[in-house]
């Protein structure tokens, strides 16, 4: 499989982290939807990242639907999603939280770094501020210390989504979302950074 697109993305690194946990091999090809534009579409023509090119030439877009798929090819013992019911509940309540994060960190970057200033609305900017603090503020509450596994005994993709999250989130936004008073994000980021997977995924 090819996994396309820049790992300074939180959904294609989080993509390329699963990939490893699930031990299922690819290839990372580190294309750019910006400065790639042309390239990417020549592989995707929606230019969307990431995206999941399949051992059949299947394209996959969308981070949720390409691990979705990715579980099911997955040996059971290496996969990210528990059967448990109210387990799995927990990890989707989770991961949503870490994906909420995402897209609020991601719109405010593309608002300062993309939109003219004379452009900007500031009321839309602070609602998607709260937003985006709100998410934080009840993911770092619900997941304990940060020093065990979020759900269950192994990992999860509640882990890895939160760890991902808040390791963009900081490279982006520290300034506007500090470790202060997020001390179990912090201590899970630290574990989850250290792990293989992630080392050897770095966010770019």
């Amino acid at each position: 499989m090819r996994l396309i697109g820049m790992l300074d993305s939180p959904y294609v690194r989080r993509v390329a982290v699963s990939l490893k946990c699930l031990r299922l091999p690819f290839i990372h090809e580190p294309v750019s939807v910006f400065s790639h534009f042309d390239a990417f579409a020549g592989i995707n023509p929606v230019v969307k990242a990431p995206t999941l090119v399949l051992d059949d030439g299947t394209t996959l877009m969308d981070s949720s639907l390409i691990l979705e798929h990715l579980e099911r090819l997955a040996p059971p013992e290496h996969r990210l999603m528990p059967a448990d019911l109210a387990d799995h509940a927990r990890v989707q309540r989770l991961t949503g939280l870490a994906l909420a994060a995402c897209e609020k960190t991601v719109q405010i970057v593309y608002e300062h770094e993309l939109r003219p200033i004379e452009k900007r609305h500031q009321p839309w900017i602070d609602r998607v501020h709260g937003q985006l603090l709100a998410a934080y503020r009840q993911l770092d509450a619900e997941i304990g210390s940060g020093r065990a596994w979020l759900v269950g005994t192994q990992i999860t993709q509640a882990d890895i989504c939160a760890a991902v999250a808040w390791r963009f989130t900081q490279s982006m936004l520290a300034d506007q979302v500090r470790r202060d008073g997020h001390w179990a994000l912090t201590r899970l980021s630290e574990r989850m950074e250290a792990l293989p997977e992630f080392a050897s995924t770095p966010a770019e």
